[in-house]
């Protein structure tokens, strides 16, 4: 089977949600300080500050170890992400194209609403999570992590066979990183938990990366921030 060179996934800068949904559920509010779409959530000063050092990092790769195919998730955060890194870089990087199948989790009738907001205007839902289990549950009109395995694995098909021996970078979500890495790697629900509690939540503008050896994907290394400016 052929099989991309190098994958080189990221997640998108720290965004306004990244920011403003913690601070909301720590204080049991209904509404956090962001509205609008979740695909329309731009980045913070930071987020783009650590977009600007993934460009650097980049740049400072010799060429022959640069990405020649870049392909984001269409929401916003993540195409501001590898604009800013492209400009920042300082060489010349490939023209990004977006795919759908990189999105975010669809959360449903459950987007851009902080805990408290759930359990006050879907008051089963906490039940129906307990019930079907973190892999399988779906939210009202969502997706389930089995959902996101799912189109990743048809995302991964098709990237082998059209940038076969080519160098990948995809800037996308937290979710799409790790259930990459379920897709890659072939891992039970629990060997992803496993790897969410060694390496901690998929950080913001972190780097995992993915090599080509006999014919099929190996993971280099996952979830790292060296190359970040301190929050």
């Amino acid at each position: 089977m052929s099989v991309v060179a190098e994958l080189l996934l990221v997640r998108h800068g720290q965004s306004l949600a990244n920011v403003a949904f913690p601070a909301a559920d720590a204080g049991g509010l209904l509404e956090a300080e962001v509205s609008g779409r979740d695909a329309e959530v731009p980045l913070t000063e930071y987020g783009q500050e650590q977009a600007a050092a993934l460009g650097e990092w980049i740049g400072e790769l010799p060429e022959d170890e640069r990405p020649q195919v870049a392909i984001t998730s269409p929401y916003l955060r993540a195409r501001e992400t590898w604009r800013i890194a492209a400009e920042k870089s300082g060489v010349e990087l490939p023209a990004p194209t977006t795919d759908d199948r990189l999105v975010d989790r669809l959360l449903g009738y459950l987007e851009m609403l902080t805990r408290a907001a759930v359990a006050q205007r879907f008051p089963d839902e906490a039940q129906r999570r307990a019930d079907a289990g973190e892999h399988h549950y779906a939210p009202p009109g969502g997706e389930s992590f089995a959902d996101i395995e799912v189109r990743l694995g048809a995302f991964l098909d098709d990237l082998n066979r059209d940038h076969a021996g080519e160098r990948v970078i995809v800037v996308a979500h937290d979710a799409v990183v790790l259930m990459m890495r379920a897709v890659i790697e072939q891992l039970t629900w629990d060997q992803v938990l496993e790897a969410e509690r060694s390496a901690g939540s998929v950080r913001n503008a972190s780097l995992s990366r993915f090599v080509a050896v006999d014919g099929r994907l190996e993971l280099a290394y996952y979830n790292a921030v060296d190359h970040l400016p301190p929050a």
